[in-house]
């Protein structure tokens, strides 16, 4: 029950009194609620995707918030909250007597508007009652927050509060805007952008930085002159505040691009617990490194950006009319005109204000306005010609696309601009731990939000040629050594099926080891025709691959089956784990919001020979031809840029060039990207696996291979011998592994047991592809 202490009492009656000049209170009573929802208070916390090392990858739920007890509020934003929103917060009940007079007397006197409500009748309002503004409320309110003030601690009050309030842009408490404002946490706020804060809870809605920061700033000011009033800063702390420059965060900005991953982690955790999963604080740890993350994202950005740009300009998103003049108007029109084009980190939307064949100016999103000169227009040449015509000329109104990139000379930096375009091809990447199958990093796709579809785990496509290293591990148990010749000449199966080599080109009989490096598909074909396609679609089941979806004739040496990127990595992460079957993981642990563990991914399985899939020895080899490819061969670039010999790797790339892959490893990160069309077509003549996905994967390995001391050559394995310049299984020393695979003269078996065994092997290899009787 509450208690009517004298001061109380002349509280309520002074609100009584000003309820009956200004807004008299219905003469019928009416129902409090209760302070149950306050006074146990459970926030409703968003479910948050975070990466192994920490950063918030992403957050899921109505209401974006993350709670903090008091101890961990910084002082100075509390000091700033209280100055400005209720001063007298530590003295009074829950009603300031002094403010409702203030407020009174401006209403009957006709002057400015003034709020009279405490931090305790703030919350009062924002948990239990409607914005609704009559002397009803009003008195439920005032009853309410001197009900609180009994029940609960004033710390307690300022706790919740400071965790409730709803800040604008889907934030609710201060730590939660403090991210999406400033992108940091509070601790790391200048009293600038603490101030900034401080100001939102009066009009969240349309004096919020983002929304408008004029008046914003305005609001903020305010802030800083209570704050100086009521002596929490002095004057040279609130000239400085004033003087400084603060940047917002653009919207839907993230430090860590992951958008794939969060869907991942968000489908995962609602179907295990419902949709309470987003409102009742779950937590989801995945196993990506947040740098990682950022230079996979970076590297693929810029790869099918530069791919993008080998074509055509294909034109203008959109053509505004603008007004006449180049004044306030045309600022505010073309503001106007871009609200409804979502802008991006990097390709940032913006409206032609001016355009000639040698400059080009555009105003962005943002309002800041950009001139674009020289290099930046040579691509879009042709559609700055005052003759061109539309879909793709550039002039006044067009709605383009425009990416910046900065250069230092002699310590000064300089932000240059380039007219560009959304690219129409996609990509992905994924790069993981070869000994644990943890996700490194993961991009399904070049934006989440234009295609959500998961190119890295839901990506069927034709491997192409990034497949042959699997081939050839199969090969190998066939008594195929990295010494066997092989015809690298035309050829046409039983059923006419005659392919060719990419460059067209014959050289004649070739090493195995020489023909993966210059990826013979005719050498290749084969290879498989004498190590058999049942037992080489087999094969491809231990690297982790769908043997039903690989197919059970020869094109399978030119990867004509299906795989995704994620089985692409598994499977080169095999090889440079040394044999053993990798199980990918990406969901690490899922947390209550009490930090009690709801799951946890198993540890990786015990490396023992009993769980090996692929021989070391045959791990071994084929790990040494994947170097020689990316040494001397189609994927030399790599090693020649990262000035690493511990990379391996294979280009792919289908028919037509529908499909380009590189996939490869360093000893302790395996990655796979593919670039391509999501409607299957051509990526161009001339492009090629080595061309599109190979830079992609040198861009991201060697800022994620940045400080890892290149990996020592590994030892042979048992069972492994040098003959001549190449490896050999020890038990063919002496003889009886395929010397060459010629159509003219067959399967030759090396032996050094005199011509009849020779022949014997000979004749057994004839009687295996059907050639000849028994």
């Amino acid at each position: 029950m509450l208690e009517l202490t004298p001061r109380r009492t002349a509280i309520v009656l002074a609100f009584t009194a000003a309820t009956i000049v200004a807004l008299p209170v219905p003469a019928s009573t009416f129902d409090l609620p209760s302070l149950d929802r306050i006074v146990h208070y459970q926030p409703k916390l968003p479910l948050q995707v975070y990466t192994a090392d920490g950063e918030e990858i992403a957050q899921f739920g109505t209401e974006r918030r993350e709670y903090l007890p008091l101890s961990k509020i910084p002082p100075l934003m509390q000091q700033a909250v209280l100055a400005v929103e209720d001063a007298r917060f530590r003295e009074h009940s829950g009603v300031d007597p002094k403010g409702m007079m203030r407020a009174l007397v401006a209403a009957v006197t006709g002057g400015r508007k003034q709020g009279a409500s405490t931090i305790t009748q703030q919350l009062v309002r924002t948990m239990l009652l409607t914005r609704e503004f009559s002397a009803e409320r009003k008195a439920k309110e005032i009853w309410l927050a001197l009900k609180l003030e009994d029940e609960i601690s004033k710390d307690r009050i300022l706790e919740i509060y400071l965790n409730e309030i709803f800040l604008g842009q889907r934030a609710y408490g201060f730590a939660a805007a403090s991210q999406i404002y400033f992108g940091k946490p509070l601790d790391k706020l200048s009293l600038a952008e603490t101030a900034m804060l401080a100001g939102l809870p009066q009009n969240p809605y349309y004096a919020n930085p983002v929304a408008n920061f004029e008046r914003a700033t305005q609001r903020q000011r305010v802030v800083l002159e209570r704050m100086r009033a009521t002596e929490v800063i002095n004057d040279q702390q609130l000239a400085a505040a004033r003087a400084e420059k603060l940047t917002i965060r653009t919207p839907g900005t993230r430090s860590v691009h992951a958008a794939h991953v969060a869907e991942m982690a968000r489908r995962a955790v609602v179907e295990r617990f419902g949709t309470e999963a987003y409102s009742s604080g779950l937590r989801v740890t995945t196993s990506l490194r947040a740098a990682d993350q950022r230079a996979a994202h970076a590297a693929v950005q810029r790869g099918v950006l530069a791919f993008d740009r080998r074509g055509a300009w294909r034109g203008p998103e959109d053509t505004e009319s603008l007004p006449a003049g180049n004044g306030v108007e045309l600022e505010r029109a073309a503001a106007e005109a871009l609200k409804d084009h979502r802008d991006d980190e990097a390709l940032r939307v913006g409206i032609v204000l001016a355009a000639s064949p040698k400059a080009v100016q555009v105003q962005l999103a943002s309002g800041e306005r950009v001139d674009i000169q020289g290099e930046g227009l040579r691509w879009a040449q042709r559609a700055l010609d005052p003759k061109a015509k539309a879909p793709l000329k550039i002039g006044r109104g067009a709605v383009v696309r425009v990416v910046s990139s900065t250069s230092k000379t002699k310590g000064k930096t300089t932000t240059t601009w380039a007219i560009s375009q959304w690219p129409e091809a996609e990509a992905a990447l994924v790069s993981l731990d070869p000994q644990t199958g943890r996700v490194r990093a993961l991009v399904g796709g070049f934006d989440f939000t234009n295609q959500p579809f998961n190119h890295v785990t839901q990506g069927w496509r034709q491997p192409g040629s990034a497949l042959k290293p699997l081939l050839y591990s199969a090969a190998l148990e066939a008594r195929v050594m990295p010494a066997t010749l092989v015809d690298d000449l035309p050829f046409t199966a039983a059923n006419g099926w005659s392919p060719n080599n990419a460059n067209g080109e014959h050289q004649g009989p070739i090493s195995v080891r020489e023909a993966l490096t210059r990826s013979s598909n005719l050498a290749s074909v084969r290879v498989l025709q004498h190590t058999g396609t049942q037992p080489a679609r087999d094969w491809t089941g231990r690297f982790g691959l769908d043997v039903a979806r690989q197919p059970n004739d020869l094109t399978l040496a030119l990867g004509t089956g299906s795989a995704t990127p994620l089985q692409m990595a598994q499977a080169y992460a095999t090889l440079a784990n040394g044999g053993w079957p990798v199980t990918p993981v990406v969901i690490e642990k899922i947390t209550d919001a009490q930090g009690k563990v709801l799951f946890e991914a198993p540890p990786p399985a015990p490396l023992t020979e009993e769980t090996r899939v692929i021989p070391a020895r045959n791990a071994f080899v084929v790990g040494s031809l994947l170097n020689d490819v990316t040494r001397t061969g189609t994927a030399a670039r790599a090693q020649a840029l990262l000035k690493r010999p511990d990379l391996y790797g294979k280009t792919g790339t289908t028919n037509d060039a529908v499909d380009a892959w590189f996939a490869g490893y360093q000893p302790t990160l395996a990655t796979a990207v593919w670039v391509g069309y999501d409607k299957p077509r051509s990526l161009g003549g001339h492009e090629s696996g080595g061309r599109i996905a190979l830079p992609i994967w040198i861009d991201y390995m060697g800022a994620a291979l940045k400080g890892v001391p290149v990996a020592q050559p590994p030892s042979p394995p048992d069972g492994l011998v040098r003959e001549g310049d190449d490896w050999l299984y020890a038990e063919w020393r002496e003889g009886g592994w395929v010397s060459a695979i010629s159509d003219t003269s067959g399967v030759q078996y090396k032996t050094n047991f005199g011509n009849e065994i020779g022949k014997a092997f000979s004749s057994f290899g004839a009687w295996l592809r059907g050639e000849s009787k028994p």
